[in-house]
């Protein structure tokens, strides 16, 4: 016989936005469980770019301070080069937040801090080691799901369940949800160098003729993305790991006496960049949020930060009726109807990089001129508190409210 559980959310998947929202549901008073199929969070190349949005969210739950204490890494700026062109592609240090800088987080700690304060609430549970493997539904509508455990079959019974696993949701899928796919032109081979107290502070991006690089500070390393044409992965590796050591070593100078260090493609990650989103993310009992509802591309890295404003925006709208045992479908639509024009939007600007410069770098075969919204922000400096305004705050951010009995 399966365990059964009974609660008023059960949230699959123990990401930012599953973590998150647990959290907020909890600390209003829901009883919650969070499923998670991992035994732990320890698994790298995962979202920890931690924009000044979720640091405010983070401010306004009290926890700030204790955030801090964790490793992290700030960067108020973000560099590229593009061709010979070097310029400041976003100044966080004049936005209108707490925090005018984004943290490098390990997602790990991340989750764990979060977990941590949930604890401290009597309706907040965390299952690990939990996969999520079907939906339970009566009279179409979805009143709970069934998972595997360590210990066995587990079924939950619950008000509402949330689907916050991810892009290859279970939840999403076994609700029979449709699913817009958007494409996209790369994909991003993930790995690690070694990082010298002499090298630069600032993550930086190389765009040149048919190669786009990436390098983000982790303190000790530097977090390395080598961007792709889709679906080019065999041939880059049938041309050998010489030559794509000697890519790396022209596209970061300073870090060409590491590139020796990769004595094999078992470290290099290969990340399938996808761009979808949900046409409809809920039906009655069931709500997708985060990268279940919308998979966005690593351009500017919002994914994460996404994640984590549909769940304070769906725990805005969804505690007092959850609490109240009245949550209805009409409920759970107000919180895509709230979330839908921001996801749209950032995906929109995405395509239009990846399309209109990403494509073009990775097609091009000689030295490229940098466009003219490059030039731009290379030539008048205020300008760089656009992007920084889109990628530190975004479209419509969100904002905890204080718990109502």
């Amino acid at each position: 016989m399966p365990e059964t559980l009974s609660v008023q959310c059960c949230i699959a998947g123990g990401g930012p936005a599953g973590m998150m929202l647990g959290l907020l549901l909890a600390r209003s008073g829901v009883s919650v469980l969070v499923v998670e199929k991992h035994a732990d969070f320890l698994r790298d190349f995962r979202g920890d770019t931690l924009h000044p949005s979720t640091l405010e969210i983070i401010h306004e739950l009290g926890l700030l301070e204790r955030f801090l204490q964790l490793p992290h890494q700030k960067v108020s700026r973000i560099n590229a080069r593009f061709g010979d062109l070097e310029f400041t592609v976003a100044d966080f240090s004049r936005l209108p937040t707490q925090c005018r800088y984004v943290a490098f987080m390990p997602q790990w700690d991340f989750l764990n801090l979060l977990v941590e304060v949930g604890s401290r609430y009597s309706g907040f549970q965390v299952r690990m080691r939990a996969e999520v493997t079907d939906l339970i539904e009566s009279e179409e509508s979805v009143v709970g799901l069934r998972a595997e455990t360590a210990t066995g079959p587990l079924e939950v019974r619950a008000a509402l369940v949330v689907g916050a696993d991810g892009r290859h949701s279970i939840v999403r899928r076994r609700a029979g949800l449709f699913v817009e796919e958007f494409g996209a032109p790369m994909d991003v081979l993930w790995f690690r160098l070694p990082r010298k107290p002499s090298d630069p502070v600032d993550p930086m991006g190389r765009f040149d003729a048919g190669r786009i690089f990436i390098m983000l500070n982790r303190g000790d390393y530097w977090q390395c993305g080598f961007v792709i044409a889709k679906g080019s992965l065999d041939e880059i590796r049938a041309r050998g790991l010489p030559q794509f050591r000697d890519s790396v070593a022209k596209l970061a100078p300073f870090a060409a006496d590491r590139v020796h260090e990769l004595q094999d493609w078992e470290p290099i990650k290969l990340l399938t960049v996808q761009v979808d989103r949900l046409r409809q993310w809920h039906k009655p009992g069931l709500l997708c949020i985060g990268d279940a509802a919308h998979a966005m591309s690593p351009v500017g890295g919002v994914g994460i930060n996404l994640a984590i404003q549909d769940a304070v925006a769906a725990a805005n709208r969804l505690a007092r009726p959850l609490r109240n045992g009245q949550v209805t479908e009409a409920d759970v639509a107000k919180v895509q109807a709230r979330r839908m024009w921001p996801t749209q939007l950032t995906q929109q600007a995405q395509l239009i990089v990846q399309n209109r410069v990403i494509r073009h770098v990775l097609d091009s075969k000689v030295r490229l001129s940098p466009p003219w919204a490059v030039r731009l922000l290379a030539r008048f400096p205020v300008l760089r508190h656009i992007p920084a305004r889109l990628i530190g705050v975004g479209i419509r951010p969100e904002h905890v409210q204080t718990p109502v009995g």
